[in-house]
């Protein structure tokens, strides 16, 4: 929804927010934020909040502060917070003290990308299925490898430790603005997942770096530690982050086929940005193997999915992704792959998909197999290299994610 300044001003007296937190995220995708005062916000409207981005990761080639500005329609409450003196967030765009927008802006990335996909008269809807652990904390509130519970697949209580926490999580959410659509114990000890309802690619981009944040928020008001990191117990399941791809061209028309083959055409050179850190590439391999580039109308070991099922037609499953990524890149990758393979009215290889230790048919070849060779693959790209602003680039060529 989009507001006003003035309903904006309205909400803030009548709800008793005495804080907003200008929310930004740097190059990896981690959330940052600065607290103003509520009496500070019609100056940071009008002239911007400015910072000291030189700590910020994949900001340190800033010498000048950099300015947030507040984008009125992504306002949210902290639930958590008092309801008197409330807080609500904000997220903000990147500018340099002269106005010129920031070019490691992620957030920016993102909707140049959906002006490329409005330019050609296409449009996405995007949702995401994310996986974390939950794991104890010891005596010194310090988090240990000791899961929450030792439940499996779709367990129930009592087994199943973590249904009151997804509950507390999707009704948080829902205050946010923000519309869960299941959630179960995944097949872990003590793993869980959360997915949401489809949204336009920068509200779900949004929605993703919001959930990590409410997740590790509520864990730790539980004295529990939240890991969504790849591959958080060697001997377990993995965490992902799968992605789901609708797109319409011209309003109506179904395009699902292309935006299939684009998606797989790039996703070899775009695999640094789906999974930027090396503990990414020990889940290929191992759960349902994501080592081949291969596609099925059902099959949940393949790395794209189609489903067939009545009310799903037009979607398109991307099943790499992790949630160490920056969602704004990803996304934005994602739509730019998609928008290829309609612009170029590509088709699909042969579907084939990994079964029982044998892949079906001949896929074209394997994702990258460790972050090496994902950097080199990211680093050669012409695709890549016309996309993502060269600093940003840079950032994962040579630094840590993590």
């Amino acid at each position: 929804m989009v507001y006003s300044r003035s309903e904006i001003a309205q909400f803030i007296e009548e709800e008793d927010v005495k804080f907003i937190r200008l929310a930004f995220v740097d190059v990896f995708g981690r959330q940052k934020n600065l607290s103003i005062m509520r009496d500070e916000l019609e100056s940071a409207f009008d002239q911007g909040v400015s910072f000291d981005a030189s700590r910020a990761s994949g900001f340190e080639n800033v010498d000048s502060d950099l300015v947030l500005r507040p984008e009125v329609e992504t306002i949210a409450v902290l639930p958590w917070r008092p309801d008197r003196g409330r807080v609500v967030r904000m997220f903000c765009s990147l500018e340099r003290p002269d106005g010129s927008p920031y070019e490691c802006d992620t957030r920016a990335v993102l909707k140049r990308a959906l002006a490329d996909a409005h330019a050609l008269d296409v449009s996405f809807r995007f949702g995401a299925e994310m996986e974390f652990y939950l794991f104890q904390r010891d005596e010194h509130g310090v988090a240990t490898k000791r899961p929450f519970d030792l439940a499996g697949y779709m367990d129930v209580t009592p087994l199943d430790k973590g249904e009151n926490f997804r509950r507390q999580v999707c009704l948080t959410l829902e205050q946010m603005g923000i519309k869960p659509k299941s959630s179960h114990h995944e097949a872990g000890p003590g793993q869980n997942e959360i997915d949401f309802q489809s949204f336009d690619p920068l509200s779900a981009a949004d929605a993703a770096v919001t959930f990590r944040f409410v997740v590790n928020t509520i864990a730790s008001a539980n004295g529990l530690f939240a890991d969504f990191s790849p591959r958080p117990l060697a001997d377990q399941p993995g965490n992902g982050l799968r992605l789901t791809v609708a797109a319409r061209a011209n309003g109506r028309e179904d395009v699902a086929s292309q935006v299939l083959a684009g998606l797989l055409e790039h996703v070899y050179e775009s695999t640094l940005f789906y999974n930027p850190v090396a503990e990414s590439y020990s889940r290929f391999g191992h759960d349902a193997d994501l080592s081949y580039i291969t596609w099925s109308k059902d099959s949940r070991a393949s790395l794209a999915r189609v489903p067939s099922r009545l009310g799903e037609r037009g979607r398109v499953e991307l099943r790499s992704p992790d949630s160490t990524c920056n969602p704004y890149l990803a996304y934005a990758l994602a739509i730019w792959s998609s928008l290829d393979g309609v612009a170029r009215n590509l088709s699909a290889p042969v579907e084939s998909f990994y079964s029982h230790g044998a892949v079906t048919s001949s896929p074209s070849h394997k994702l990258p197999q460790n972050i090496e060779e994902a950097r080199a693959a990211a680093s050669r790209s012409e695709f890549i290299a016309n996309r993502i602003p060269a600093p940003i680039l840079r950032s994962y060529l040579t630094s840590s994610a993590r």
